[in-house]
């Protein structure tokens, strides 16, 4: 299945890299990357589409954790 993330992050650090290897960890392959800085300079929104034959909330919920990000929703990839 293929899914669309969307997420608001922290300006920090590895922060992308993290990100993308949860992902990794949990089965997902990263097919594409878009993002950019946020108008208050502090934070990031990024939208990365990812495929992968697992659960597209189990990503989500493993995302959640991470320090980084604030928030976090996924989707069906259109």
């Amino acid at each position: 299945m293929r899914y669309q993330i969307d997420l608001v992050m922290r300006r920090a650090e590895g922060a992308l890299a993290r990100v993308i290897g949860t992902a990794e960890r949990r089965g997902f392959q990263t097919v594409g990357v878009d993002g950019g800085l946020q108008p208050d300079g502090e934070h990031w929104h990024l939208r990365m589409n990812v495929e992968g034959q697992r659960c597209g909330e189990g990503l989500q919920a493993q995302l959640h954790k991470l320090h980084d990000c604030l928030a976090v929703e996924v989707s069906p990839w259109r």
